[in-house]
């Protein structure tokens, strides 16, 4: 929501599919338990601060952790915790300048492993940057803000659409309005089919509809599936995928939990979700459904606001005057995703704030 700025947050029916899903190889069953963590065995990561609006990262094959910036669209974070600007975001047209706000709100490695691809919730533009060079390109721009941008095997690249948020002075505002005082459902699934080399990327295509703010996607393509979290709807979903098509069935409901943002897939084939309304990390294995929590700063103040959330929501009344600093607290800003080191290093909780919470293993 995987968007205060006081007012800022989370940011992070369906249409009809078709039914061709493509075989995946059978997956190892999930049999990692992953350890559990609260507020007081993390540490601020930078110890220094200085990011700005960290709402999602990814970690480096050399440790480094890239997160996006607003003031600069990503900062690395290097081992010793010093930050820089990461990209050359500037030079690919890049603009923060409220009140017209630009929002880098999902970053994600490329499946080459040599890009990251990062979404913008308030312009709607999609960047790729090369992590040796730097270079950015901004690859293509949507008529809505776009929440995450994930690519897959093929080349294809699939987005999230929370709202229709048009770029702009209001964009901002209206990412928040309609979903959570109105609770329209008019997010969407978006595919961009393999450009041919040399050629333009071809134009969009709607796959899912009236979605209760799309916000993260996982693709999983030794088990074939991708899997999608909806804010308003308290759900992560999962559909059978073709990569080689593009086509999406057997939609279910991997998980029920409250307010999901951005979700991320470990090494064994769990599902992490970021639970902002609760100041919480869950697992979900979408073998069983199990749900377990693995991290929760809890306090009095997020019990009584996560259960007013929850009555709010029941009977749609509006929430977003709920986003203050009692959600959030002890947190240094509202928890919106999780950045997983493979192999088994430290977690990273992610949100809306000037620094990670790093979690030891």
């Amino acid at each position: 929501m995987r968007t205060a700025l006081l007012a800022v947050v989370f940011i992070s029916a369906v249409s009809a599919c078709q039914p061709a899903p493509e075989p995946a190889s059978e997956p190892a069953a999930v049999t990692n338990t992953p350890k559990t963590w609260t507020f007081e065995q993390g540490k601020l990561f930078p110890a220094a601060r200085g990011l700005s609006r960290a709402e999602d990262g990814v970690v480096l094959s050399d440790g480094r952790i890239v997160v996006v910036d607003q003031k600069y669209g990503l900062t690395v974070i290097n081992k010793d915790e010093s930050i820089r600007p990461f990209g050359k975001f500037a030079e690919a047209g890049y603009v923060h300048a409220p009140p017209v706000s630009a929002g880098p709100n999902g970053v994600t490695l490329e499946s080459d492993g040599a890009n990251l691809l990062v979404a913008d919730v308030f312009t709607g533009a999609i960047y790729r940057v090369n992590i040796a060079s730097e270079a950015t390109q901004k690859i293509y721009s949507h008529p809505f803000g776009v929440n995450t941008a994930v690519s897959d095997s093929s080349g294809a690249i699939w987005f999230t659409q929370s709202t229709e948020n048009a770029a702009g002075p209001d964009s901002e505002t209206r990412l928040l309005s309609v979903p959570m005082t109105q609770f329209v459902a008019d997010g969407a699934l978006f595919r961009i089919a393999p450009a041919a080399a040399g050629t333009a990327l071809p134009p969009a295509q709607r796959v899912l509809g009236e979605l209760a703010f799309a916000n993260s996607i996982v693709i999983d393509e030794k088990r074939g599936e991708l899997y999608l979290s909806e804010t308003m709807a308290d759900q992560v979903t999962g559909y059978k995928i073709s990569v080689a098509d593009g086509t999406l069935s057997g939609r279910r409901i991997v998980g029920s939990v409250l307010s999901p943002d951005n979700i991320e897939i470990d090494e064994a084939g769990l599902l992490w979700a970021a639970l902002p309304v609760h100041n919480e990390i869950v697992t979900i294995n979408p073998e069983t459904g199990e749900i377990r929590s693995v991290f929760r700063a809890q306090t009095p103040a997020n019990d009584t606001m996560s259960a007013e959330w929850k009555r709010r929501s029941a009977a749609r009344e509006p929430v977003v005057d709920l986003f203050i600093p009692d959600l959030w607290a002890p947190m240094p800003g509202l928890v919106t995703g999780v950045v997983i080191t493979p192999g088994g290093g430290p977690v990273y909780v992610s949100g809306l704030a000037d620094a990670l919470l790093k979690l030891e293993p």
